[in-house]
């Protein structure tokens, strides 16, 4: 609880909601304990109390913007890849409880496990009587996400931006593939390729599959002249 304290800068109370949110499932299935005592109960609390603070963000923010356009901009920073970044800096991974295999396997610093624990520790706050504080502190340390979003929105919503361009010219879609792995399980590399009628447009890595075709629509639009 003091080290959950310590990185958020906000006192916690009940000290089993937090034994909880940090707790993946592969240790409770390692030791036999219920579902309910690993995070992902407090994880799906956890996002709606994330997913409401950064839309009054939005809303507020961009009195102008449409409803789509806040929406595509609130999935893109509440995306596994933000909070994982978070989580890291802050070193929440290294408190993460898992079973003694995923340790071995590298897994604390998987961006999906990092992102379900940040998340289980909002809905942890948010039960432990803290959700006003819980939400200033998303309000701010989300804000320069939110702006890197919506100041390069091109960049980040090209997979949508790729997918409107080519269906409008012959109503076929680009095809995206993983054509190679590189690297052990915990700091893996996903190579794709993205195909449009037949033709290779570009190749990209990235540390997931989401990121890769992200980074391989932006390059086939550029290609493209599209932005």
């Amino acid at each position: 609880m003091a080290s959950v304290a310590e990185i958020f800068g906000i006192e916690t109370k009940t000290e089993e909601y937090y034994k909880i949110a940090l707790t993946h499932s592969s240790y409770t299935k390692e030791n036999n304990l219920s579902h309910t005592e690993c995070y992902e109960r407090l994880e799906f609390l956890g996002d709606a109390v994330l997913k409401l603070a950064v839309s009054d963000v939005l809303y507020k923010k961009y009195p102008n913007s449409p409803e789509g356009e806040l929406s595509k901009i609130r999935s893109i920073v509440v995306s596994d890849n933000t909070l994982a970044q978070i989580a890291k800096a802050k070193g929440l991974q290294n408190l993460i409880i898992m079973s003694k295999h995923e340790e071995k396997q590298g897994c604390r610093n998987l961006n999906s496990i990092c992102a379900c624990a940040f998340e289980a520790i909002l809905g942890a706050y948010y039960l432990d009587g803290k959700l006003n504080e819980i939400t200033e502190y998303i309000k701010v340390n989300f804000n320069e996400y939110i702006e890197d979003v919506q100041e390069n929105f091109e960049k980040f919503n090209a997979k949508a931006i790729l997918q409107e361009y080519t269906q409008d010219k012959t109503k076929n879609t680009p095809v995206y593939t993983v054509i190679n792995e590189i690297g052990p399980q915990h700091k893996k590399e996903f190579e794709v390729e993205v195909r449009y009628n037949g033709e290779v447009l570009a190749v990209e890595r990235g540390a997931s599959k989401k990121e890769a075709e992200q980074k391989c629509a932006y390059s086939a639009c550029k290609k493209l002249g599209i932005v």
